[in-house]
């Protein structure tokens, strides 16, 4: 039987790092948030404040409001913004369209399983044009569970209708994802588009969605042996 393939999706397959700046470069731009000569500081600054995703945006906007002095629009109004507006700027890595559709067409199932909010995750996810190659979608505040707790991945696995030994789970953060799914019996790859970077708790480590196909056939091959 062929393998579940369960995804994470920020950093993984949404290139979050290019599809922040892009969405803030126009955000600034949009609502002359700040001069021009101001723009790469304020970049940078968003990013420093809301390191990885993990500090939520109302407290990061009223930070930069109170730093670059903006008066013109307030932090609730630029939230919207960024809620509404980040998946018109969501990328993927790439080579992971043409990824997914091969691997769906030589019958893998694959899932997503992400940590986030709902339904700005789902949003992020449709805007990549993946959805039609996917069975589960899998956002961490619609179920009330977040990785890594072992409950999050068995929910994929009730809804698979397989055990955990029949999953391969790829994903960038080493105790969320690897350390998460393994845990539970799953066979795991990290990905991570610096090459220099490589993940000992995981199964396998890949740096471009060229690597993949191989790396699950050779899992697969493994978990037989």
């Amino acid at each position: 039987m062929k393998k579940v393939l369960l995804f994470d999706l920020d950093q993984t397959i949404l290139n979050r790092s290019e599809s922040l700046i892009k969405f803030i470069n126009w955000q600034v731009n949009f609502f002359k948030l700040v001069p021009q000569a101001l723009k790469e500081s304020f970049i940078k600054r968003f990013i420093e404040l809301e390191n990885n995703g993990s500090v939520w945006k109302d407290v990061v906007y009223r930070q930069l409001i109170q730093e670059f002095h903006i008066t013109n629009h307030t932090q609730h109004q630029l939230l919207e913004s960024y809620i509404n507006d980040f998946n018109k700027f969501s990328t993927s890595f790439e080579c992971v369209e043409e990824t997914m559709q091969r691997l769906y067409k030589q019958g893998y199932r694959l899932g997503l399983i992400s940590n986030g909010k709902t339904p700005f995750q789902e949003h992020n996810f449709y805007a990549l044009g993946l959805s039609e190659y996917f069975s589960l979608v899998v956002v961490s505040e619609a179920i009330g569970l977040r990785k890594p707790d072992p409950e999050i991945f068995m929910y994929a696995c009730k809804q698979f209708n397989c055990r955990p030994s029949d999953c391969i789970f790829i994903g960038d953060h080493p105790k969320a994802d690897i350390e998460g799914a393994k845990k539970v019996g799953m066979q795991t790859i990290y990905f991570h588009p610096t090459l220099s970077l490589q993940q000992p708790l995981s199964d396998a480590t890949i740096h471009h969605y060229s690597q993949l196909e191989d790396t699950v056939k050779r899992l697969q091959e493994k978990r037989h042996l």
